[in-house]
């Protein structure tokens, strides 16, 4: 982890020659990274078109545009509607010009939003004290590899990012990206729940999220889609305890320690590796009262800490807003009973607007988060298999993980405390209000 930051000192020009420095901490340095990153994904994914063949998830999704999204033309396996109808759209787009160049063109759309994500968090370089925020994001990205570029999280990451990047300065821009984010996978509402903590005008937020669901339901009716609407509310309430999930160790142990009837297995209706054990069914079902009372808490710390902070004087809440989206999203993921490897790259944006707003501040969740996103490579793609075989050594890494979000979680709920209690100066928002 100090590595990490080590590199990172070295590109703010402390450490190696004045002028390599000036060339990497500069716009044009970024860009010529980000091409050289994304590049290599296009490449990969244009090798792989070419023999009609895709990545991980994208099979699933390339299987639900053809069948035109339709339960009835598909032969068996998740259903498309355990996602929100927006996530179809990006699929289809994929899908226009047949089975072939899904994979690519998939890619390519995630590209094109870490693009316009890259371009936000600098201002087109113009932020030259957000550069090595934006290196930062870049080193994540290629650490997170496949898990961003063939999920629908990738998707969804940097439009949370530009939605933190207007934050409370264009809290109804903000929302109603967040309200697309949420339509298309669940997480981002965490982000707008934290936004709507922290603004000034509060309508503005619920606005922009009752407009956008309002078009929703108007697209939804316009395809026949309306009693679907909301079956990804329910299509997983069923399920078990995901193996990566992190309240699944002790029964992963278990598992492979070979104590009791603890066990392994595929749920092949949603493609799913999960954990059967003494009270796995319990734990399961307490999963979803839990993970609610752990978001309404955030919410009121946030409240809290914005109405101390008023009292003291003064409140930053570009930073109450950046605090706030982490600790929701990482309660979002340590209590819940979903433990998707992907599920990762929802840390990612409000780590990076952190660190363009306050580079000191967000050094410690950068770190964790670098550390996270390798632990969360090893486990997949490089070692799935021998973790879902028992492996101690993988489940070793997947403990070690998974306590590091509890930790990331502790560490940015006791950052919104301190804020309530010693307000940090109040800056200027990220994006200065029209």
């Amino acid at each position: 982890m100090d590595s990490f930051f080590s590199m990172l000192a070295e590109i703010r020009g402390r450490t190696i020659p004045a002028r390599l420095a000036a060339r990497i901490n500069s716009p044009k340095g970024l860009l010529w990274g980000f091409i050289v990153v994304h590049l290599g994904f296009l490449v990969f994914a244009a090798l792989l078109s070419f023999r009609s063949e895709a990545f991980s998830d994208t099979f699933i999704y390339r299987e639900w545009a053809l069948a035109g999204f339709n339960d009835a033309n598909l032969s068996g396996g998740p259903s498309p509607w355990v996602y929100p109808i927006l996530s179809l759209i990006p699929m289809g787009l994929a899908a226009v010009a047949g089975p072939g160049p899904f994979f690519f063109l998939w890619v390519l759309l995630t590209t094109v939003l870490n693009g316009w994500a890259m371009l936000k968090l600098t201002d087109r370089g113009r932020r030259r004290e957000a550069i090595p925020a934006g290196w930062w994001w870049l080193s994540f990205v290629l650490l997170m590899g496949w898990l961003g570029f063939a999920r629908v999280d990738g998707l969804t990451a940097p439009i949370v990012l530009v939605a933190l990047v207007y934050g409370v300065a264009r809290p109804f821009v903000a929302s109603v990206l967040l309200s697309i984010g949420t339509w298309m996978k669940v997480w981002p509402a965490a982000v707008m729940l934290a936004l709507f903590a922290v603004v000034k005008n509060r309508l503005l937020v619920v606005a922009a999220g009752i407009a956008t669901t309002a078009v929703v339901v108007a697209l939804a009716a316009t395809v026949g889609a309306v009693p679907k609407l909301l079956n990804f509310l329910t299509q997983q309430g069923d399920r078990g305890m995901q193996l990566e999930a992190t309240f699944t160790t002790p029964w992963l142990w278990l598992s492979v320690l070979g104590i009791g009837d603890s066990r392994m297995y595929m749920n092949t209706d949603i493609n799913s590796m999960q954990v059967d054990g003494p009270g796995t069914a319990f734990m399961s079902v307490l999963m979803q009262p839990l993970l609610l009372l752990a978001a309404a808490a955030v919410a009121g710390l946030t409240f809290w800490a914005l109405h101390q902070g008023k009292l003291s004087g003064g409140v930053d809440r570009t930073e109450l807003l950046l605090s706030g989206a982490l600790t929701l999203v990482t309660a979002f993921i340590v209590f819940n009973k979903v433990g998707s490897p992907q599920f990762m790259v929802w840390l990612a944006p409000a780590v990076a607007v952190g660190l363009a707003h306050n580079w000191k501040a967000w050094r410690v969740p950068a770190t964790m988060l670098i550390a996270i996103a390798g632990a969360t490579f090893f486990i997949y793609p490089l070692f799935y298999d021998a973790l879902s075989h028992n492996n101690p050594w993988m489940a070793l890494v997947l403990t070690i993980r998974n306590a590091l979000l509890v930790v990331l979680l502790f560490w940015s709920a006791r950052r919104l405390y301190s804020l309530g209690r010693k307000p940090s100066p109040v800056a200027q928002p990220v994006v200065k209000e029209p």
